[in-house]
């Protein structure tokens, strides 16, 4: 474990190419949002479809905490844990959401107050997840595991990627969900930030540029969530 974060940076010819990718993904946002017009809601889906993605959230989040319990004893056993950098950002995510969930549930009160707290929870895991599913692709190779290396880095990230991917699925549980240009346009800031940060090697925030870099695109993530949730008129 590199005593300045928890993942090794990007360097070189890595940071570049990372770089280049992250930014050609903020040019195909922007497009894409300069071309809609109005804003696309998804189609809601069934009893059964919905009670099917309850189920597998609620498995895949099970899943996805036993095998983090098990990563971290065996991470222990390998390094000091007491050890370990703080994550300066853990406030901002907590702030961010309280702030997302009290925003989409007054943006949507006329809806109902069920209808609005389920917007509104349903878009905080939202915010965080649309940080968190980018981020964990870039940095997932780069961390640390115990040995194997390998099957324990799958251990961690696929019970996560599934939590992940539900949650963005059970966005459409929500009939106040659309899709906006200003969802893209919010995306497109969060995924140039991540261009930026990646010319600098992608660093855990150990120091205050990394911080910078690591708490705006945690904002930005979450204002994108808020997009998603902005009633009509």
């Amino acid at each position: 474990m590199n005593s300045a974060g928890l993942w090794n940076p990007y360097s070189g010819s890595g940071a570049i190419i990372l770089a280049v990718i992250l930014f050609v993904i903020t040019g195909v946002l922007i497009y894409f949002g300069t071309r809609l017009h109005r804003p696309v809601g998804a189609e809601r889906p069934g009893k059964a479809v919905s009670t099917f993605l309850l189920l597998i959230f609620l498995v895949s989040l099970t899943a996805s905490v036993v095998a983090i319990i098990t990563y971290d004893k065996a991470w222990a056993q390998i390094y000091n844990a007491s050890q370990a950098p703080k994550n300066p950002i853990t406030p901002v995510t907590f702030l961010c959401a309280v702030a997302t969930f009290f925003i989409i549930f007054f943006l949507n009160r006329r809806g109902g107050f069920w209808v609005a707290v389920g917007g509104a929870i349903v878009g905080t895991m939202a915010g965080l997840i649309i940080f968190e599913f980018p981020f964990d692709l870039i940095v997932m190779s780069r961390t640390y595991p115990p040995s194997p290396h390998v099957l324990y880095m799958l251990l961690y990230f696929l019970p996560l990627f599934v939590v992940e991917i539900t949650i963005f699925a059970l966005l459409t549980l929500s009939p106040l969900m659309k899709l906006s240009k200003y969802t893209l346009f919010s995306l497109a800031a969060m995924f140039f930030i991540f261009a930026v940060w990646a010319l600098f090697g992608f660093s855990y925030p150990s120091n205050p540029l990394s911080i910078a870099f690591n708490g705006m695109s945690k904002v930005v993530s979450f204002v994108t969530a808020i997009t998603l949730f902005i009633p009509k008129g």
